[in-house]
């Protein structure tokens, strides 16, 4: 990996573009480097991730309404729609939509947590739709989300965005561009010119995850995949695009991240060198934000130690700046701690996660969410004797470049009403790849077999698996083998409907 150093230039210095970041993140899109067996091996378990995720979300209504949007967009050789027939195509940016809400809806699929937080997966629903509609190959759909998942994830080690309230779609965009730019096979200057497109019209605020959290935040990844098939194939009419977006005197760094005097070192592969970024990310097990998931497990190893949770007096978690800050209540979100609050805000509440996992011993995408769980008089009544607080050890930790170190979890204190205390800790997920259980291959069929088997027969699921398995192998034309099809009974806002404006 080599460190590319990127700041502002006043306008008098002109940056040759061969020196600049969006250059940079190009040339990796267009490197020929091969891919890697195991990183293939990881592009398919991820691939099979999303669907999991997708299906099993897909008659809520965010996902049916993107679906409906989609809906009126068809097109005859086009993308697939999840839950939808095959035979039925729609144009590219509009599955993307479609399909990018549905893989975010429930908070489940893959995760990435550096110097910012990512889902990379969320590359996945662009460049599948764009290989659908252009009739790419297996192996071309993978040598994209390779790049991917490459270039968001070497953004996201560098540049931070929460720290200047920027939503996190920011590194999202200008990699789904490149991976699409590197899945068509197009030239570096035109994959440039579509990177910073998509890098000048993908930075929202952080609003998106504050506060009251909104469906927009399932949406704002797959509005992210739509501006960056857009950017892509302006590029490819020959358009040009604002430069150097990242260095220059108006730029994103200089009025968005940090200012004029900000500076940032992003690795890259070097020329040749195989990137390899999907290793180092890690899928969720239950569905919640990814520092929810170690606690999760640990509530439910603490929970068999506790005669009587009604003795608890008081529950302190020390974790990390980012836990603390912004699931925690260092947030300073009450609705974090109201169990009238969205789903959405429940799922980034590591108060009312803890809570509700202590109490109940499991964790399900439904119904941990329920009503029955989170207004329990039991679950509010632990829900509001927790506390978080930031520890420097597990911050530390949090930021580690070691794999081996960087840890997501922390030290729990559950302080009874005689005054003992019972003390543990946890520092990744029992599925992390260094947890107690690290998902392979049989857990994400197992996943998905587990959250689709009340939407589709065996059969569909056995073809759509053995189909994912086959993913590099796949030809031109089948990767409508990818979609995923519901029984017309089994889906909601199945047609067009005459809600909206399309």
């Amino acid at each position: 990996m080599i460190p590319h150093h990127v700041k502002v230039y006043p306008s008098k210095v002109p940056l040759p573009k061969t020196e600049q970041l969006a250059w940079k993140l190009a040339s990796v899109a267009t490197d020929q480097a091969p891919v890697l067996p195991e990183v293939a091996e990881m592009v398919i378990n991820r691939v099979i991730d999303n669907a999991s995720v997708a299906i099993a979300a897909i008659n809520r209504e965010p996902v049916a309404n993107a679906r409906t949007q989609a809906l009126a967009h068809p097109r005859a050789k086009g993308a697939a729609l999840f839950g939808v027939t095959s035979e039925q195509r729609f144009d590219c940016e509009w599955a993307a939509w479609a399909n990018g809400v549905a893989v975010r809806e429930l908070d489940m699929h893959d995760t990435f947590l550096a110097a910012d937080y990512s889902h990379p997966g969320d590359n996945i629903p662009p460049l599948l739709a764009v290989a659908q509609q252009c009739g790419c190959t297996g192996a071309q759909l993978l040598r994209g989300l390779v790049v991917a998942y490459e270039i968001q994830m070497d953004l996201v080690r560098a540049i931070c965005l929460h720290e200047f309230k920027k939503d996190h779609i920011a590194h999202l965009c200008p990699s789904a561009a490149a991976g699409i730019g590197a899945m068509l096979g197009l030239d570096t200057d035109t994959i440039y010119q579509a990177v910073q497109q998509a890098v000048h019209v993908g930075f929202s605020t952080r609003q998106s995850r504050k506060g009251e959290i909104s469906s927009w935040k399932a949406y704002a990844p797959a509005h992210a995949g739509k501006l960056a098939i857009e950017a892509v194939d302006r590029a490819m009419r020959g358009e040009k695009s604002p430069s150097p977006i990242y260095e220059g005197e108006d730029s994103v760094i200089a009025w968005m991240l940090g200012g004029k005097n900000a500076s940032f070192d992003v690795p890259l592969p070097a020329p040749g060198e195989p990137c390899r970024a999907i290793l180092d990310s890690y899928t969720k097990e239950h569905s919640a934000e990814y520092q929810a998931q170690a606690w999760i497990d640990l509530a439910f190893k603490l929970r068999q130690q506790i005669a009587d949770l009604k003795t608890i007096r008081e529950i302190v978690i020390h974790t990390s700046h980012h836990t603390h800050f912004v699931i925690g209540t260092g947030a300073n979100d009450p609705q974090k701690s109201d169990p009238n609050a969205s789903r959405e805000t429940l799922d980034h509440s590591i108060m009312f996660i803890f809570a509700a996992a202590l109490h109940t011993g499991f964790w399900h995408h439904v119904k941990s969410y329920a009503p029955e769980v989170v207004k329990h008089p039991d679950v509010v009544a632990l829900w509001k004797k927790i506390t978080t607080r930031e520890d420097s050890e597990w911050t530390r930790r949090y930021h580690s470049i070691d794999p081996k170190e960087k840890a997501f979890g922390g030290r729990v204190e559950i302080i009874f009403n005689d005054g003992k205390k019972l003390t543990d800790e946890i520092a990744v997920a029992d599925a992390h790849p260094l947890g107690a259980r690290p998902f392979a291959r049989p857990n994400y069929i197992n996943k998905f077999q587990t959250l689709t088997e009340d939407f589709i027969s065996r059969d569909e699921s056995q073809r759509f698996i053995a189909a994912s398995q086959r993913l590099g192998e796949l030809k031109a034309g089948e990767l409508g083998a990818l979609n995923v099809m519901l029984p017309p009974d089994k889906l909601t806002c199945p047609v067009r409907d005459q809600r909206g404006i399309f």
